[in-house]
Order: structure tokens, then sequence, then C-alpha cells
């Protein structure tokens, strides 16, 4: 679950839960045992690849590839990605200057990412329970994402509703 509290988000359940799906579509959420806070771009459950410094993001060039059920690369790359919600280093640093953040702290990381919710719109769409539209508005900034189109593995935009359901989002008719 996400550290940023309930009241700090208006008291929107709907606001924490996509939070919540945004770290289950990264990947991240069930490595390690800070909830995906301290999780490098490649980790697996298995192979977890942990930072425990949270003053600064851990900046670590990490070279990935993705592969296809059959074995073929789907994608490859390298990321600097990190923590819950895989923020690059560059977007960390500006983000963390522009909000005046004091760390790379697990409030600081949800900080930002409700800040990209709300670059593209999909803050009050979340907020309003239009969870479809608001995971169409965050595709921009969430590779993972469904549709966004980078090449990356994306995932099923049904699984990620049962999962906001799941944790306590609120589904309106859209």
């Amino acid at each position: 679950m996400a550290a940023i509290t309930f009241e700090s988000v208006g008291g929107s359940q709907n606001i924490i839960a996509g939070l919540d799906v945004i770290a289950r579509s990264e990947g991240t959420w069930n490595i390690g045992d800070e909830q995906g806070y301290n999780v490098i771009v490649g980790s697996t459950k298995d192979k977890p690849n942990l930072f425990t410094d949270y003053r600064a993001h851990p900046n670590k060039l990490i070279h990935v590839v993705q592969r296809k059920p059959d074995g073929s690369i789907r994608w490859e790359g390298d990321s600097t990605a990190a923590g819950r919600y895989q923020i690059l280093y560059r977007y960390a640093v500006a983000y963390m200057k522009s909000l005046k953040l004091p760390d790379f702290g697990k409030i600081s990381q949800d900080r930002i990412a409700l800040q990209l919710f709300r670059e593209c719109g999909a803050y009050e769409l979340l907020r309003a329970g239009k969870f479809y539209a608001a995971m169409t508005a965050a595709k921009s900034r969430w590779a993972s994402l469904p549709g966004a189109g980078y090449g990356q593995h994306e995932q099923a935009i049904e699984t990620l509703a049962a999962f906001y359901k799941a944790a306590g989002g609120v589904l309106v008719k859209e």
C-alpha cells in the first residue's frame, strides 16, 4: 500500500488505489519487504536488486532485457528506473527539486507519482472513479500501462482493474 496518508490525498481511496495499481503494473509491489519502494529496474521476486539508502535516487544504469513468452526479445535497453513507481533518475532529480522533496523516500516517491498523475490528467479521473480513463491518461507516464506503446511489457487492463478494486478503488460507469 502507498505510504502517503489518506488525508494528504484529500481522503480519496481511489487515489491510493491508483498508486497501488502503478506499483502492480510496474511489477515492484511484491518485491522485497518495502512494497517496492527500494526496487531497482530489472528486479524480480526471485532475484531482487534493492537499494537501502533513500537519501537520493540510486542512479544505477541497468541493462534490461525483457523477453516474450516464446523467449524472443520484447525490449532491450538501459534504464535508471528505481523505486515503487520505477522513476528514472533524470526525472527523480527534477521532481525532487520542483516539489522540494527532502529525499527519494517513500512519501517522496508517492508525491512524484501523484505529480505525474496530475500532469497527465489522471489524478482527477481517479478521484472520480474513472479508472479506465485515468489509466489511458497515465500511459504516457508508465510504459507498463496498456497501450503505452514503448515496446515494453504492458499489463492487461482487466488485471489492473481487479487490483484497483481489491485496493479499495471504486469504479464508476464511464
